[in-house]
């Protein structure tokens, strides 16, 4: 109950905050709790509206991997996935509405932890920018709350 209390919160928080540059690209929401619950979270959220995740990239694993390689030291995520998928409801009415919209596709949820932070998970998405059309911007406004809504939902 105090999980839940807490994670609807930092969520109300996260949408009330004060615009930056960054709200102005991405969706950024901070959860307490581990970085496996959340990532099943968001992974079932995306799963129980009846899409596939097609691919998940493993950032964090890759970057850790890479950076010996070119002498890097720093390590800069201590968990960093992307979940990667896509609606054929929502999909086709941005195609639709602007065949262009294409580039809006597929929709990637990043869900992250960062060294140091115990406790603390990032999860966010990039904005599809309100462009084109007046069919094409409320395409994509609901592309928008497509990812909003999986976001609450795996983070209440």
């Amino acid at each position: 109950m105090l999980r839940h209390l807490v994670l609807s919160l930092l969520l109300v928080m996260s949408a009330c905050a004060t615009a930056t540059e960054r709200d102005s690209y991405m969706r950024l929401y901070t959860v307490q709790g581990n970085f496996e619950d959340v990532r099943d979270d968001v992974e079932m959220a995306i799963t129980d509206r009846g899409m596939k995740i097609n691919n998940v990239s493993h950032i964090g694993n890759m970057l850790a991997r890479t950076g010996k390689d070119i002498g890097a030291t720093r390590q800069i995520f201590a968990q960093a996935e992307a979940l990667e998928f896509c609606s054929a409801v929502v999909s086709r009415r941005m195609m639709e509405a602007d065949p262009h919209n294409i580039v809006f596709c597929p929709y990637i949820i990043y869900v992250y932890t960062l060294p140091g932070e115990k406790d603390r998970v990032y999860v966010a998405f990039r904005r599809p920018l309100p462009v084109g059309t007046a069919k094409s911007r409320a395409a994509l406004a609901a592309v928008e709350k497509l990812l909003t809504d999986i976001i609450a939902d795996a983070i209440q």
